[in-house]
């Protein structure tokens, strides 16, 4: 259930990074179903099992269409994944404005589903370089530490602690209802 809360949160991460002479990109899903235990209609509210038998009810508020169509039984598959693309660029340069974006793609069918993107483009503050990893640490302008893996090395050799840099962060959430 710990990724239903993650899920709720999903839009409301603030993404932030860093960017170079070419982009690099690293990505991770994770995925989660559940059986639907009991639908309440007239509150339009749906309680979820998980593998670990716990439940948690989910709140489906109007943008949820094909309400109706949702069988006890039905099974429920999230879908959650991230990317970060980024480019390093020099110290100095004019910072780029943050950026943000979100869209839907309802799915075909009887079932309620669909996919939801964001991304987001801010620019952020360089703590930790790890050239052994290689990794970079970053500070967002609210204050949030971030860590990414960077794939190619040399992305970072002209970066240095408390450079400006930039970071797109992609993030999906998929959700597909099968039958029982």
């Amino acid at each position: 259930m710990r990724y239903l809360i993650a899920i709720a949160a999903v839009f409301s991460l603030f993404a932030a990074t860093s960017q170079a002479q070419k982009a690099v990109s690293q990505s991770a899903a994770v995925s989660e179903s559940f059986v639907i235990d009991a639908i309440d209609h007239s509150a339009r509210i749906v309680t979820l099992r998980g593998e670990d038998g716990l439940t948690e009810d989910i709140f489906c508020g109007p943008e949820v269409e094909r309400f109706n169509a949702l069988k006890v039984g039905d099974k429920v598959t999230f879908r959650y994944y991230e990317s970060v693309v980024y480019q390093i660029r020099k110290p100095g340069s004019p910072a780029p404005k943050p950026s943000e974006g979100a869209a839907m793609v309802r799915s075909a069918g009887d079932k309620p589903g669909g996919t939801i993107s964001q991304q987001v483009t801010a620019v952020v503050t360089v703590n930790e370089i790890d050239m052994k990893v290689p990794s970079v640490t970053v500070t967002t302008s609210e204050g949030r530490k971030m860590s990414f893996k960077v794939e190619d090395p040399n992305n970072l050799k002209d970066v240095k602690v408390n450079d400006k840099v930039e970071i797109t962060y992609t993030q999906a959430l998929a959700i597909s209802v099968g039958g029982k």
